[in-house]
Protein backbone atom coordinates (compact mmCIF):
# COMPACT_ATOMS: atom_id res chain seq x y z
CA UNK A 1 0.00 0.00 0.00
CA UNK A 2 2.83 2.42 0.86
CA UNK A 3 4.56 1.71 -2.45
CA UNK A 4 1.31 2.28 -4.34
CA UNK A 5 0.67 5.48 -2.38
CA UNK A 6 4.21 6.77 -3.00
CA UNK A 7 3.65 6.56 -6.74
CA UNK A 8 0.03 7.68 -6.89
CA UNK A 9 -1.51 10.90 -8.15
CA UNK A 10 -4.68 12.46 -6.78
CA UNK A 11 -7.94 12.61 -8.73
CA UNK A 12 -7.83 14.83 -11.84
CA UNK A 13 -9.52 18.19 -11.41
CA UNK A 14 -12.38 17.22 -13.76
CA UNK A 15 -13.65 14.86 -11.05
CA UNK A 16 -14.44 17.99 -9.01
CA UNK A 17 -15.58 20.41 -11.70
CA UNK A 18 -17.49 18.55 -14.43
CA UNK A 19 -21.24 18.08 -14.56
CA UNK A 20 -20.68 14.66 -16.14
CA UNK A 21 -18.77 13.49 -13.06
CA UNK A 22 -21.50 14.80 -10.77
CA UNK A 23 -24.22 12.99 -12.74
CA UNK A 24 -22.26 9.74 -12.75
CA UNK A 25 -21.68 9.94 -8.99
CA UNK A 26 -25.35 10.58 -8.33
CA UNK A 27 -26.21 7.11 -9.61
CA UNK A 28 -23.03 5.08 -9.15
CA UNK A 29 -21.94 6.46 -5.79
CA UNK A 30 -24.88 7.96 -3.88
CA UNK A 31 -27.86 5.99 -5.22
CA UNK A 32 -25.87 2.75 -5.06
CA UNK A 33 -24.42 3.06 -1.55
CA UNK A 34 -25.96 2.98 1.90
CA UNK A 35 -26.45 6.57 3.03
CA UNK A 36 -26.73 7.81 6.61
CA UNK A 37 -29.90 9.89 6.91
CA UNK A 38 -30.27 10.60 10.62
CA UNK A 39 -30.18 9.50 14.26
CA UNK A 40 -32.08 6.35 15.17
CA UNK A 41 -33.61 7.97 18.25
CA UNK A 42 -35.59 10.31 15.96
CA UNK A 43 -37.59 7.33 14.66
CA UNK A 44 -37.73 5.16 17.77
CA UNK A 45 -41.47 5.40 18.47
CA UNK A 46 -44.52 4.81 16.22
CA UNK A 47 -45.34 7.92 14.20
CA UNK A 48 -41.87 9.43 14.41
CA UNK A 49 -40.31 10.35 11.08
CA UNK A 50 -37.30 12.04 9.54
CA UNK A 51 -36.62 13.30 6.03
CA UNK A 52 -33.51 13.52 3.87
CA UNK A 53 -32.36 13.90 0.27
CA UNK A 54 -30.27 11.06 -1.20
CA UNK A 55 -29.00 11.16 -4.79
CA UNK A 56 -31.42 14.06 -5.38
CA UNK A 57 -34.31 11.86 -4.19
CA UNK A 58 -36.49 13.14 -1.31
CA UNK A 59 -36.69 10.33 1.25
CA UNK A 60 -38.96 9.79 4.24
CA UNK A 61 -38.17 7.36 7.08
CA UNK A 62 -41.03 6.60 9.47
CA UNK A 63 -41.83 4.17 12.27
CA UNK A 64 -45.23 2.59 11.60
CA UNK A 65 -48.00 1.87 14.06
CA UNK A 66 -46.94 -1.76 13.74
CA UNK A 67 -43.46 -0.83 15.00
CA UNK A 68 -41.82 -1.45 11.62
CA UNK A 69 -39.34 1.12 10.34
CA UNK A 70 -39.87 1.96 6.66
CA UNK A 71 -38.14 4.26 4.18
CA UNK A 72 -40.06 5.55 1.20
CA UNK A 73 -40.27 8.30 -1.37
CA UNK A 74 -41.22 11.65 0.13
CA UNK A 75 -42.89 12.74 -3.11
CA UNK A 76 -46.69 12.85 -3.31
CA UNK A 77 -48.13 10.70 -6.11
CA UNK A 78 -50.50 13.51 -7.15
CA UNK A 79 -48.41 16.58 -8.06
CA UNK A 80 -44.93 15.77 -6.70
CA UNK A 81 -44.93 17.96 -3.61
CA UNK A 82 -43.02 16.77 -0.56
CA UNK A 83 -45.35 14.79 1.68
CA UNK A 84 -43.44 15.68 4.85
CA UNK A 85 -41.75 19.08 4.80
CA UNK A 86 -40.13 19.07 8.25
CA UNK A 87 -36.69 17.58 8.94
CA UNK A 88 -38.26 15.37 11.62
CA UNK A 89 -41.42 15.09 13.66
CA UNK A 90 -44.32 12.89 14.73
CA UNK A 91 -47.54 12.20 12.81
CA UNK A 92 -50.50 9.84 12.90
CA UNK A 93 -50.81 10.07 9.13
CA UNK A 94 -48.76 11.67 6.36
CA UNK A 95 -50.65 14.54 4.73
CA UNK A 96 -49.36 16.35 1.65
CA UNK A 97 -49.63 20.13 2.25
CA UNK A 98 -50.44 20.86 -1.42
CA UNK A 99 -53.83 19.19 -2.05
CA UNK A 100 -54.34 17.20 1.13
CA UNK A 101 -53.63 13.71 -0.16
CA UNK A 102 -53.09 11.51 2.88
CA UNK A 103 -50.97 8.40 3.35
CA UNK A 104 -50.71 5.91 6.19
CA UNK A 105 -47.46 5.45 8.06
CA UNK A 106 -46.91 2.38 5.86
CA UNK A 107 -47.09 4.55 2.71
CA UNK A 108 -50.52 3.40 1.54
CA UNK A 109 -52.77 6.06 0.04
CA UNK A 110 -55.64 6.77 2.45
CA UNK A 111 -57.34 9.96 1.30
CA UNK A 112 -57.82 11.90 -1.96
CA UNK A 113 -60.03 14.97 -1.39
CA UNK A 114 -62.41 15.91 -4.21
CA UNK A 115 -61.36 13.02 -6.43
CA UNK A 116 -64.79 11.51 -7.00
CA UNK A 117 -65.49 10.53 -10.59
CA UNK A 118 -61.89 9.85 -11.60
CA UNK A 119 -61.85 6.68 -13.71
CA UNK A 120 -59.29 3.87 -13.80
CA UNK A 121 -57.77 5.08 -10.54
CA UNK A 122 -56.27 2.28 -8.41
CA UNK A 123 -55.43 3.60 -4.95
CA UNK A 124 -53.50 0.43 -4.10
CA UNK A 125 -50.95 1.21 -6.81
CA UNK A 126 -50.52 4.80 -5.58
CA UNK A 127 -48.70 4.02 -2.35
CA UNK A 128 -45.36 5.73 -1.70
CA UNK A 129 -42.55 3.56 -3.16
CA UNK A 130 -40.42 1.87 -0.48
CA UNK A 131 -36.63 1.65 -0.37
CA UNK A 132 -34.34 -0.42 1.88
CA UNK A 133 -33.61 0.93 5.36
CA UNK A 134 -31.32 -0.36 8.11
CA UNK A 135 -30.43 0.77 11.62
CA UNK A 136 -26.86 0.28 12.78
CA UNK A 137 -26.06 1.44 16.30
CA UNK A 138 -27.37 5.00 16.67
CA UNK A 139 -27.61 5.57 12.89
CA UNK A 140 -30.29 5.12 10.20
CA UNK A 141 -29.14 4.25 6.66
CA UNK A 142 -31.12 3.98 3.40
CA UNK A 143 -30.24 2.84 -0.10
CA UNK A 144 -31.92 3.97 -3.32
CA UNK A 145 -30.65 1.19 -5.63
CA UNK A 146 -30.06 -2.39 -4.47
CA UNK A 147 -30.85 -4.07 -1.19
CA UNK A 148 -27.63 -5.84 -0.21
CA UNK A 149 -26.97 -5.60 3.52
CA UNK A 150 -24.65 -2.86 4.70
CA UNK A 151 -21.36 -4.64 5.39
CA UNK A 152 -18.85 -2.65 7.43
CA UNK A 153 -16.69 -5.23 9.22
CA UNK A 154 -15.52 -4.02 12.60
CA UNK A 155 -16.86 -0.49 12.20
CA UNK A 156 -19.61 -0.53 14.82
CA UNK A 157 -17.50 -2.55 17.24
CA UNK A 158 -14.73 0.03 16.99
CA UNK A 159 -17.14 2.95 17.37
CA UNK A 160 -19.37 1.51 20.11
CA UNK A 161 -17.28 2.48 23.17
CA UNK A 162 -17.19 6.12 22.04
CA UNK A 163 -20.91 6.34 21.25
CA UNK A 164 -22.20 4.55 24.35
CA UNK A 165 -24.61 6.57 26.49
CA UNK A 166 -24.82 9.52 24.08
CA UNK A 167 -28.09 11.05 22.88
CA UNK A 168 -28.81 13.24 19.88
CA UNK A 169 -29.03 16.91 20.84
CA UNK A 170 -29.08 19.09 17.72
CA UNK A 171 -28.50 19.28 13.98
CA UNK A 172 -26.69 22.19 12.31
CA UNK A 173 -26.36 22.63 8.53
CA UNK A 174 -23.52 24.42 6.75
CA UNK A 175 -23.52 25.23 3.04
CA UNK A 176 -20.02 25.10 1.55
CA UNK A 177 -19.08 26.36 -1.90
CA UNK A 178 -17.15 23.31 -2.99
CA UNK A 179 -17.61 19.92 -4.57
CA UNK A 180 -18.52 17.33 -1.93
CA UNK A 181 -15.26 15.45 -2.53
CA UNK A 182 -13.18 18.52 -1.65
CA UNK A 183 -14.77 18.49 1.80
CA UNK A 184 -14.14 14.76 2.25
CA UNK A 185 -10.54 15.16 1.00
CA UNK A 186 -9.97 17.84 3.61
CA UNK A 187 -11.30 15.54 6.33
CA UNK A 188 -9.13 12.63 5.20
CA UNK A 189 -5.73 14.32 4.91
CA UNK A 190 -4.52 12.74 8.14
CA UNK A 191 -4.39 16.02 10.03
CA UNK A 192 -2.04 17.49 7.42
CA UNK A 193 -3.89 20.81 7.40
CA UNK A 194 -4.58 21.09 11.13
CA UNK A 195 -1.34 22.86 12.13
CA UNK A 196 -1.86 25.45 9.40
CA UNK A 197 -5.62 26.08 9.53
CA UNK A 198 -6.85 25.09 13.00
CA UNK A 199 -4.52 26.61 15.64
CA UNK A 200 -7.03 25.97 18.42
CA UNK A 201 -7.51 22.31 17.53
CA UNK A 202 -3.78 21.88 16.90
CA UNK A 203 -3.13 23.01 20.45
CA UNK A 204 -5.20 20.08 21.71
CA UNK A 205 -4.02 17.28 19.39
CA UNK A 206 -0.71 15.47 19.84
CA UNK A 207 -0.01 15.87 16.13
CA UNK A 208 3.27 13.88 15.86
CA UNK A 209 1.38 10.78 17.04
CA UNK A 210 -1.64 11.33 14.76
CA UNK A 211 -2.21 8.40 12.36
CA UNK A 212 -4.88 6.80 10.14
CA UNK A 213 -5.96 3.14 10.19
CA UNK A 214 -7.49 1.72 7.00
CA UNK A 215 -10.27 -0.87 7.09
CA UNK A 216 -12.64 -2.43 4.57
CA UNK A 217 -14.93 0.42 3.49
CA UNK A 218 -13.95 2.78 6.29
CA UNK A 219 -11.04 4.28 8.15
CA UNK A 220 -10.32 6.00 11.43
CA UNK A 221 -7.86 8.78 12.19
CA UNK A 222 -6.55 8.57 15.74
CA UNK A 223 -4.80 11.30 17.69
CA UNK A 224 -3.78 11.32 21.35
CA UNK A 225 -4.73 14.58 23.05
CA UNK A 226 -2.25 16.86 24.74
CA UNK A 227 -2.30 17.49 28.47
CA UNK A 228 -5.10 19.92 29.26
CA UNK A 229 -2.86 22.29 31.19
CA UNK A 230 -1.14 23.38 27.98
CA UNK A 231 -2.32 26.96 27.36
CA UNK A 232 -2.48 26.79 23.56
CA UNK A 233 -5.93 25.83 22.29
CA UNK A 234 -7.58 26.38 25.66
CA UNK A 235 -10.96 27.31 24.13
CA UNK A 236 -11.05 24.07 22.14
CA UNK A 237 -9.68 22.10 25.07
CA UNK A 238 -12.59 23.23 27.22
CA UNK A 239 -14.96 21.11 25.11
CA UNK A 240 -12.65 18.68 23.27
CA UNK A 241 -10.88 16.65 25.89
CA UNK A 242 -10.04 13.13 27.05
CA UNK A 243 -7.13 10.86 26.17
CA UNK A 244 -7.70 10.35 22.45
CA UNK A 245 -9.67 11.79 19.53
CA UNK A 246 -11.14 9.44 16.91
CA UNK A 247 -12.21 10.61 13.46
CA UNK A 248 -14.14 7.96 11.53
CA UNK A 249 -14.96 7.98 7.83
CA UNK A 250 -17.45 5.60 6.17
CA UNK A 251 -17.53 5.53 2.36
CA UNK A 252 -18.48 7.74 0.68
CA UNK A 253 -19.60 10.80 2.65
CA UNK A 254 -20.18 10.05 6.35
CA UNK A 255 -17.78 11.14 9.11
CA UNK A 256 -17.93 10.79 12.89
CA UNK A 257 -15.83 12.78 15.38
CA UNK A 258 -15.44 11.32 18.87
CA UNK A 259 -13.98 12.83 22.03
CA UNK A 260 -14.68 12.01 25.66
CA UNK A 261 -18.41 12.51 26.24
CA UNK A 262 -19.04 13.99 22.80
CA UNK A 263 -19.74 12.74 19.29
CA UNK A 264 -20.73 14.61 16.17
CA UNK A 265 -21.48 13.19 12.76
CA UNK A 266 -20.95 14.95 9.41
CA UNK A 267 -22.97 13.97 6.34
CA UNK A 268 -21.86 15.69 3.14
CA UNK A 269 -24.70 16.15 0.65
CA UNK A 270 -24.00 17.42 -2.89
CA UNK A 271 -26.13 20.33 -4.09
CA UNK A 272 -24.39 20.70 -7.43
CA UNK A 273 -20.87 20.28 -8.77
CA UNK A 274 -19.67 23.41 -6.91
CA UNK A 275 -21.71 23.26 -3.69
CA UNK A 276 -22.54 20.90 -0.86
CA UNK A 277 -24.31 20.95 2.48
CA UNK A 278 -22.65 19.44 5.54
CA UNK A 279 -25.16 18.25 8.14
CA UNK A 280 -23.73 18.02 11.66
CA UNK A 281 -25.60 15.87 14.20
CA UNK A 282 -24.38 16.44 17.78
CA UNK A 283 -24.56 13.80 20.51
CA UNK A 284 -23.96 14.32 24.25
CA UNK A 285 -24.59 12.32 27.43
CA UNK A 286 -28.18 12.60 28.62
CA UNK A 287 -28.50 15.46 31.08
CA UNK A 288 -25.62 17.52 29.68
CA UNK A 289 -26.06 21.18 30.62
CA UNK A 290 -27.35 23.36 27.81
CA UNK A 291 -24.48 25.79 28.29
CA UNK A 292 -21.97 23.02 27.57
CA UNK A 293 -23.92 21.89 24.50
CA UNK A 294 -24.05 25.45 23.15
CA UNK A 295 -20.36 26.06 23.81
CA UNK A 296 -19.30 22.81 22.19
CA UNK A 297 -21.34 23.54 19.06
CA UNK A 298 -19.93 27.08 18.96
CA UNK A 299 -16.36 25.71 18.98
CA UNK A 300 -17.24 23.18 16.28
CA UNK A 301 -18.73 25.99 14.21
CA UNK A 302 -15.49 27.98 14.41
CA UNK A 303 -13.51 24.96 13.18
CA UNK A 304 -16.08 24.44 10.44
CA UNK A 305 -15.69 28.07 9.30
CA UNK A 306 -11.95 27.50 8.93
CA UNK A 307 -12.58 24.37 6.85
CA UNK A 308 -15.23 26.13 4.78
CA UNK A 309 -12.88 28.91 3.75
CA UNK A 310 -10.10 26.59 2.60
CA UNK A 311 -12.45 24.17 0.82
CA UNK A 312 -13.99 27.02 -1.15
CA UNK A 313 -10.51 28.26 -2.08
CA UNK A 314 -9.57 24.76 -3.26
CA UNK A 315 -12.70 24.56 -5.43
CA UNK A 316 -11.68 27.77 -7.15
CA UNK A 317 -8.12 26.50 -7.57
CA UNK A 318 -9.30 23.26 -9.17
CA UNK A 319 -10.53 25.30 -12.13
CA UNK A 320 -7.07 26.72 -12.83
CA UNK A 321 -5.63 26.01 -16.27
CA UNK A 322 -2.33 25.14 -14.56
CA UNK A 323 -3.66 22.52 -12.15
CA UNK A 324 -4.88 19.02 -12.91
CA UNK A 325 -3.62 16.55 -10.31
CA UNK A 326 -1.39 16.39 -7.23
CA UNK A 327 0.53 13.88 -5.09
CA UNK A 328 -0.12 12.28 -1.72
CA UNK A 329 1.83 12.60 1.51
CA UNK A 330 2.79 9.00 2.31
CA UNK A 331 2.98 9.96 5.99
CA UNK A 332 -0.44 11.60 6.14
CA UNK A 333 -2.80 11.00 3.24
CA UNK A 334 -3.38 7.25 3.11
CA UNK A 335 -7.05 7.75 4.07
CA UNK A 336 -7.59 10.18 1.22
CA UNK A 337 -5.94 7.72 -1.18
CA UNK A 338 -8.30 4.97 0.03
CA UNK A 339 -11.29 7.25 -0.65
CA UNK A 340 -10.11 8.02 -4.17
CA UNK A 341 -9.47 4.37 -4.99
CA UNK A 342 -12.94 3.35 -3.80
CA UNK A 343 -14.49 6.22 -5.74
CA UNK A 344 -12.77 5.20 -8.97
CA UNK A 345 -13.76 1.55 -8.52
CA UNK A 346 -17.42 2.37 -7.88
CA UNK A 347 -17.65 5.02 -10.60
CA UNK A 348 -16.39 2.52 -13.17
CA UNK A 349 -19.27 0.09 -12.63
Amino acid sequence: MITELARAHTLPSRFYTSEEAAAREREQVFASSWQYVGPADRVAAPGQFLTAVVADEPVLVVRGEDGVLRAMSNVCRHRASFVACEAFGTARRLKCPYHGWTYGLDGRLKGTPEFDGVEDFDTASMRLPEIPVQVHGPFVFVRINGDEALCIPGFLEHLAPHAAGLRHARQVAYEVGCNWKVYVDNYLDGGYHVAHLHPGLHGVLDYPRYYCELHDGWNVQVSPLRAEERPRGKAVGDVRHGDTAYYYWLYPNFMINCYSGLMDTNRVVPIDVNRCVVLFDYYFPEGTQQEKVDRSIEVAGHIQDEDKDICEAVQRGLKSRWYDTGRYSVRRENGQHQFHQMLIQNSAR
